[in-house]
């Protein structure tokens, strides 16, 4: 690996990290529901980012089989969350 891909890999997962604390903060201090569940969402993705990126630094297949997994586990948990918040319960 070239060490301007080492150093841009390294770059970007920190940056991950800083978003990822940003949306934690909105998840504990949100105002509303609503902000709560979109920093869950972008929590969410930022993991699975991370993990893709981890992906192409370590060359294995199963960081993306795991960030494949978390988008899925967060778009269920998404889609939930949002049925909860509008009708008041999840299950009909």
């Amino acid at each position: 690996m070239s060490p301007l891909l080492g150093t841009a890999i390294f770059v970007t997962l920190a940056l991950y990290a800083i978003a990822m604390a940003l949306s934690l903060v909105r998840l504990f201090r949100g105002p509303a529901a609503q902000d709560r569940v979109l920093a869950l969402d972008y929590i969410y993705i930022c993991g699975m980012l991370m993990m893709m990126v981890m992906g192409m630094r370590y060359v294995s297949d199963v960081f993306f089989e795991a960030a494949l997994l978390i988008a899925l586990f967060g778009f269920v948990s998404s889609t939930a969350m949002a049925k909860f918040l509008l009708r008041g319960e999840v299950i009909e």
